[in-house]
């Protein structure tokens, strides 16, 4: 059977069907094709049932603090498989949420695995798909005039420790366990391996992280990095950095990994390894080979507009690298689907885009980092507030972080804004805003925060730049 649409997306993960919703407003005729089930990573395997559980970890903390607050508990005990099931309820939750929304959309929804067909009787261009559904029914080929790309990415496996499924984990495994290990080794210091250790640290597991790198959290600014080391160590986090997996065995005891490293033992044993060293995109048998579409180190190549080399086929999200969060894939959908239908849209300005880390403490940051503002020729100040001198943050005990702000000294323009501590992935949208706007430093500050609150922060380190600040 043949179906003609203005534009197929292959992948309904969250650049895919965001970017549907969009062409369904603009009045397309759409379709999805997904192997799986709408939402993708994000909502089933990433963002949000990772941060469901970051959440159970946190109030399980709370719980156990909560005599310091005046409330007197007993006995206080971590269900896991409660966890489980609070973490798939929310899951559920938002899946019904989204199939309510693409069916309200008019969009169809093929269940099953596309492939991209060359020039045909079908069509004299690449981009004609055919879908093997997942029912068994005879494949259906659809016949756009438009295709996006949005197949994803899946965990990175190092070639010297595959994943077993059992012993040694990736993050999409992690998420099912059904127990938890009394130790756990994550191999990968960045945000997501930063997460997994804050978790299993706050659920009371014994956590190793090892890092090849000089600091974990390469990509953030040095400062930061630092103070989440700090804040690991001090809640008894084994932090290993500079290290080199020479090999790893397994028994029915532990995983022991052999290391080459100047500041630990040489050998880490744990119940589990958790291998957390980035994602890659998932661009196998998609039918690639039947386009013009170029591929470079392992992702697909656009404009910026996300038009590969075939202008009437795009690619968004993961499979074409750069910043792989949702949020990034969702803006570069809408930002496709609007070039496809003429409206001129603004390119996505990469310095523009915030990052969190939702580990205890939080993480956020967007722009420059003092370091990379400094390799790129800029004479810095900095504007720093801790959350230590913050009302707010005493009355709910989250002390621990602060807010820096990395300014051009010449000009007053914001190159970075980075935070750490309670909430701060709540926070980073108003200094997002600010950069959007172009804002200086002087017009946060002006810009009246609610007291108390940990947002006073911002404007107090917007002071600080020149040293202003009122409540330090």
């Amino acid at each position: 059977m043949t179906n003609e649409y203005d534009l197929v997306i292959l992948g309904g993960g969250m650049g895919g069907y965001v970017a549907a919703i969009r062409a369904s407003q603009l009045g397309f005729k759409t379709a999805i094709v997904e192997k799986d089930k709408i939402g993708g990573t994000c909502l089933h395997r990433g963002c949000i049932p990772s941060k469901a559980m970051l959440k159970s970890a946190e109030v399980f903390q709370m719980a156990k603090t909560s005599t310091d607050f005046g409330i007197e508990t007993r006995n206080v005990k971590l269900n896991f498989t409660k966890v489980q099931e609070k973490k798939n309820n929310v899951v559920e939750q938002l899946y019904k949420g989204l199939t309510q929304l693409v069916k309200n959309g008019e969009i169809d929804i093929y269940e099953g695995k596309g492939r991209l067909l060359g020039p045909s009787i079908f069509s004299p261009l690449s981009g004609t798909i055919s879908v093997e559904m997942n029912n068994g029914q005879e494949n259906e080929t659809l016949i756009p005039k438009n295709v996006i790309i949005a197949t994803g990415a899946k965990p990175r496996e190092l070639p010297s420790i595959p994943f077993d499924h059992e012993n040694v984990l990736s993050s999409d495994e992690a998420l099912q366990l059904k127990a938890l290990p009394s130790s756990i080794s994550i191999v990968g210091g960045g945000a997501i391996g930063i997460e997994w250790a804050s978790m299993m640290n706050d659920f009371g597991v014994d956590v190793t992280i090892i890092e090849s790198a000089s600091q974990i959290l390469p990509s953030e600014d040095k400062e930061i990095a630092e103070a989440v080391t700090i804040s690991l160590k001090n809640k008894g986090v084994n932090v290993i950095t500079n290290a080199k997996i020479l090999e790893h065995t397994i028994d029915e005891q532990a995983v022991t990994i052999k290391l080459e490293s100047m500041n630990s033992k040489p050998t880490i044993e744990s119940d589990k390894l958790l291998v957390c060293v980035g994602r890659e995109a998932i661009l196998e048998d998609i039918g690639l080979e039947n386009t013009e579409i170029s591929i470079q180190d392992g992702h697909i190549q656009t404009n910026n507009f996300y038009q590969t080399s075939e202008s009437h086929i795009y690619a968004v999200g993961d499979c074409i690298g750069g910043h792989q969060l949702a949020h990034v894939a969702s803006r570069e959908g809408i930002i496709a689907v609007e070039h496809i239908a003429g409206l001129q849209p603004m390119e996505l300005e990469q310095t523009q885009i915030p990052t969190c880390i939702y580990s205890h403490p939080e993480v956020a940051s967007v722009g420059l980092t003092e370091q990379a503002a400094e390799e790129q020729g800029y004479n810095v100040k900095i504007g720093k507030f801790p959350f230590k001198a913050n009302g707010k943050a005493l009355i709910n005990q989250t002390t621990e972080g602060f807010v820096k702000l990395v300014v051009d000294a010449e000009t007053d323009d914001l190159l970075g804004i980075h935070m750490i501590g309670s909430h701060v992935t709540e926070m980073i949208s108003e200094v997002a805003l600010a950069k959007v706007l172009d804002a200086i430093p002087w017009e946060i500050s002006q810009t009246i925060h609610p007291h108390p609150s940990m947002s006073e922060t911002i404007a107090e380190a917007a002071l600080a730049v020149d040293g202003l600040q009122l409540h330090l």
